[in-house]
């Protein structure tokens, strides 16, 4: 098989994809990619370079910037694979990421290959993670700006052979009329890697809680309110009042990944110190980790918290929960997905610190009761969310989209998630 994948990052969402795929000599294997990342080599794949010819203009309307920065993505990608056609390169099926632009030119370079497009997220001003917060109202304008940014995305699904989403929640948020070409299949957790230890002791270059037991871990990419950081520092303080041996550590970024920033280039995590008294020697910001250290962490959590609106899950909540991490989650759409309160883990109200401070309570002053959701959060991802499982469905899938063998909305390959 000749497959190219399309992707602004390297390796991001099709590191097993594409390493297994690589493995096979009889594939040719291309990924076009904004940044190299030298760092990242997978025998088997070749990396091929786009590069975009300038920004988005300033003087550009605000609605139609990210319209704009796609088709320059697209049309970078396009002059990319008009070379790789000249040198004989001719894929039999395209793997793209949808939503910056790489795919959207690319039925133009080959307009017999197929094309499986990666959908992540439709934008919505009402019923997700744009309107979820009532204290930060929207403005006509920032809803006429959500419904523009679909612009890159629609485009896609029309002219898209098959379409891939990670989850069930996801998949709901794109029109209805068009889910039928979309197939539900997760990433996948490596949970040969991600497993429990139960002698594991947090340590790390700079840290040292090889002697603690009451251990909370929050881990995000950004330090951002879409995922909770600052309900969860509000949280940390009433931990902190009540539990005296208790540390907390945090892994993550101090930016914004997802969401507005807060002006004059203050970070959240500034802006939440400042408000929050807080003891700074019993809450750990250890910045991102690779990947050995933050296993540590989840590993050695006493509680595992994560909070999101409803939005894009992160793959860290499953990864804790395939280390039998007792999660504590927001009552959030893309969580309930996964986790049912009191079987496989915990639900609070998303802004409620209080209630997220007790339920922490709940699990460290009564370990042996929890010790059951632990086990079924390891089962729930052996069952629905191991690697091992998923790649061969998602090898399956592209093959088939690869053979124009095309499933039918009746036929996908995906599992609806069933908990006991």
């Amino acid at each position: 098989m000749r497959a190219l994948f399309l992707h602004p990052n390297f390796p991001a969402q099709y590191r097993h994809i594409i390493t297994a795929l690589g493995a096979d000599p009889n594939n040719q294997i291309i990924f076009g990619t904004k940044y190299e990342r030298p760092e990242w080599k997978i025998p088997g794949v070749t990396k091929a370079l786009f590069t975009p010819n300038r920004d988005s203009a300033p003087e550009t309307h605000q609605y139609l910037r990210g319209i704009e920065s796609a088709v320059i993505y697209g049309q970078a990608v396009y002059r990319m694979a008009e070379k790789l056609k000249s040198m004989g390169f001719v894929p039999d099926i395209v793997c793209g990421h949808s939503g910056w632009g790489p795919t959207l030119f690319i039925k133009e370079a080959f307009p017999d290959t197929p094309l499986l497009c990666y959908f992540e997220w439709f934008y919505k001003a009402k019923g997700s993670d744009a309107d979820f917060d009532p204290a930060d109202p929207l403005t006509v304008d920032d809803m006429a700006r959500i419904r523009v940014k679909n612009c890159p995305i629609l485009i896609d699904l029309y002219s898209c052979d098959w379409g891939i989403s990670p989850t069930y929640w996801q998949r709901s948020q794109f029109p209805s009329e068009l889910q039928s070409k979309i197939s539900v299949i997760h990433d996948g957790v490596d949970t040969t890697y991600f497993k429990p230890d139960p002698s594991a002791k947090l340590v790390l270059p700079n840290l040292d809680l090889s002697q603690v037991d009451e251990i909370v871990t929050y881990v995000a990419r950004g330090m951002e309110p879409y995922r909770g950081f600052p309900e969860f520092i509000e949280a940390v303080a009433y931990i902190q009042e009540r539990r005296p041996n208790c540390h907390v550590v945090v892994v993550g970024s101090e930016r914004v990944c997802y969401g507005k920033s807060l002006p004059n280039g203050m970070s959240y995590k500034d802006k939440m110190l400042a408000q929050i008294p807080l003891d700074l020697s019993r809450i750990h910001f250890v910045g991102p980790l690779p990947y050995g250290q933050y296993l540590k962490v989840i590993q050695a959590s006493a509680v595992h918290v994560y909070l999101t609106r409803p939005f894009v899950l992160s793959w860290s909540m499953i990864e804790s929960l395939s280390t039998g991490c007792l999660v504590i989650g927001s009552d959030t759409p893309p969580i309930r997905e996964v986790i049912q309160d009191g079987y496989n883990g915990l639900l609070v109200d998303f802004f409620s610190p209080k209630q997220i401070a007790d339920r922490v309570d709940e699990v460290l002053d009564h370990p042996n009761r929890m010790a059951d959701l632990r086990v079924r959060a390891r089962e729930t991802v052996l069952e629905r969310y191991d690697l091992s499982k998923l790649l061969s469905k998602q090898l399956q899938l592209i093959e088939q989209v690869a053979q124009k063998s095309l499933p039918t909305s009746g036929e996908q390959i995906s599992s609806q998630p069933v908990i006991a």
